[in-house]
């Protein structure tokens, strides 16, 4: 390949140490020991954390610096209790990523349901056919029923497509319904 200057080898070695030692503490931070160390004397209690390995988990080596003398250490160190704790920072990224990308796609379709879905079906079928108000319904009808009932009898649209529909339809009576009888109980409580 060629010969490599002593000064650049040494920069690229430094850059090389850089990359393993970020990556180590990556690590480090995902593996700790923590040692919960109740008052004794007159010391207060204290929790100490380190990332040591799972062997040097113990008051010796976490309890930095070490607040008793020589003669009160293994005293003080009986009274510790010292946890090993180990998580996977990586994936605790990954579920926090999909459950905030789970619930920016139900947003986007709750605005689809809200906003966008009542203009195309105007759009459609015209405004006369759509507006209806609450007060109007009675049984099975809902402000979209019209247009259900043109979509139902199209036979240029697929027969999932149709399937879909019925289904958001029978959603939408339930809800309408549910509503109706919480008002209901609403007005029975007051």
């Amino acid at each position: 390949l060629g010969f490599i200057p002593p000064e650049a080898a040494s920069q690229l070695l430094g850059s090389f140490d850089a990359i393993i030692n970020c990556h180590n503490s990556d690590n480090s931070e995902d593996i700790r020991c923590k040692c919960i160390c109740p008052p004794y004397r007159e010391i207060e209690g204290h929790i100490y954390k380190q990332n040591v390995s799972l062997k040097d988990c113990n008051c010796l080596h976490v309890v930095e610096p070490m607040p008793v003398d020589g003669k009160d250490v293994e005293a003080y160190c009986l009274r510790c209790e010292c946890k090993y704790e180990e998580r996977s920072s990586g994936t605790i990224k990954f579920t926090i990523i999909m459950y905030l990308s789970i619930l920016g796609l139900l947003l986007l379709y709750m605005i689809y349901l809200t906003l966008l879905e009542p203009m195309l079906k105007r759009r459609l079928f015209g405004h006369s056919q759509l507006i209806q108000s609450d007060d109007d319904v009675v049984g099975d009808q809902q402000p979209f029923a019209n247009a259900h009932n043109v979509l139902s009898r199209s036979h240029s649209r697929p027969n999932m497509l149709n399937k879909v529909e019925d289904a958001q339809q029978r959603w939408r009576r339930q809800v309408q319904e549910q509503r109706k009888s919480v008002f209901d109980r609403h007005v029975v409580l007051s």
